[in-house]
């Protein structure tokens, strides 16, 4: 996969539960950026959506897609981009991927997630769920980390 920057290693973001931002195109162009969970597997982006979502109406029509992690913490002085870029598949869901998604956000034990949320918002039996696995053919992380202690950059 070409990289244009590598300031940190990628899996430093990737292993953490951070809200993604996954832009779309459609017929009317650029698309606002849908906030997303992810699991990042077998050198992939994941995440879930429905046959009713709008972003994964416009990636049937246009697969091409980007995606956006930051990590922003101001009081240390911590701010990591990464972004890919790439092409989506809308695979049918995968009852263990999910679990192992919503995991990394809810906690390990499935018997604490919220029961509403699971019957009314996550369902993992939803017929209507899919999978969105996108392979980056672009991958850059930046290190912005400066904006308090100017050209000394934070470490991740």
């Amino acid at each position: 996969m070409p990289s244009e920057q590598q300031d940190f290693d990628p899996d430093i973001l990737f292993a953490r539960p951070l809200m993604a931002h996954l832009a779309t195109s459609g017929a009317g162009g650029a698309a606002f950026g849908s906030p997303v969970w992810f699991l990042w597997e077998e050198g992939a982006f994941w995440t879930i959506g429905d046959l009713s979502s709008s972003f994964l109406k416009r990636l049937g029509v246009q697969p091409v897609c980007a995606v956006t992690i930051t990590e922003f913490d101001a009081e240390e002085g911590i701010l990591l981009h990464l972004g890919l870029r790439g092409r989506a598949d809308v695979l049918p869901m995968d009852a263990a991927r999910f679990r192992r998604l919503l995991a990394r956000y809810l906690g390990p034990d499935p018997t604490t997630w919220n029961p509403w949320f699971i019957d009314n918002i996550a369902a993992i039996d939803d017929p209507d769920g899919r999978l969105i696995r996108i392979a980056p053919d672009h991958l850059v992380t930046k290190n912005v980390s400066y904006f308090r202690t100017g050209p000394n950059i934070i470490q991740p």
